[in-house]
């Protein structure tokens, strides 16, 4: 008897235990990450995931597929099944990291106006701290890739001019932003 109620306690103080880590993740919000991820439909999967690892720094830390039935019922498609590729910047196991979801869609519309952040509405641009700016354009520079304009130029006294920010362009033409230090 006593070992049958040991297993028991036991199994309630785990399972106790367990769901307000799960449900309580971020505490002091009403969110269970701090992070969000960040879906992208892209032209050319493998050149975008190129791109984001070998130009950018991210890495591919897995994937998943959405069946086109699910993907119609919940409103992401008209039942064309997802195959998702999920990147990250890295860090430690278990570090919290904003994820990035790339997909290829066949048949999916055109590509947005991009010409300058402001000529489409929506989400425009995603940024990257990186910690060191020449690093960063030596391996934009490895991959063929160029910064728009006039980058990396330093950030005006209003913000911080210790610095700097390259704007490159994805495959597809979407917005990336390289903030960091300034280039020695």
């Amino acid at each position: 008897m006593y070992n049958k109620f040991s297993s028991l306690c036991v199994a309630l103080t785990l399972v106790f235990f367990s769901f307000p880590c799960v449900a309580d993740h971020h505490k002091g919000g009403e969110f269970i990450e701090p992070t969000i991820d960040i879906g992208c439909v892209v032209s050319d999967i493998d050149s975008s995931v190129k791109f984001y690892t070998e130009a950018i720094g991210f890495k591919v830390v897995g994937g998943f597929k959405v069946s086109g039935d699910f993907a119609e019922s919940s409103g992401l498609t008209k039942a064309k099944e997802l195959d998702i590729k999920v990147l990250t910047l890295g860090g430690a196991e278990g570090e919290e990291a904003t994820k990035l979801k790339l997909m290829q869609v066949k048949g999916s519309g055109g590509k947005a106006d991009q010409s300058h952040i402001d000529s489409t509405l929506g989400f425009s641009y995603i940024t990257i701290f990186v910690k060191d700016t020449d690093k960063a354009m030596a391996r934009l520079k490895r991959a063929g890739v160029k910064p728009i304009a006039k980058g990396p130029v330093t950030l005006p006294k209003n913000l911080d001019p210790s610095l700097s920010l390259t704007i490159v362009r994805d495959p597809d033409g979407n917005f990336v932003e390289l903030v960091g230090p300034k280039p020695k």
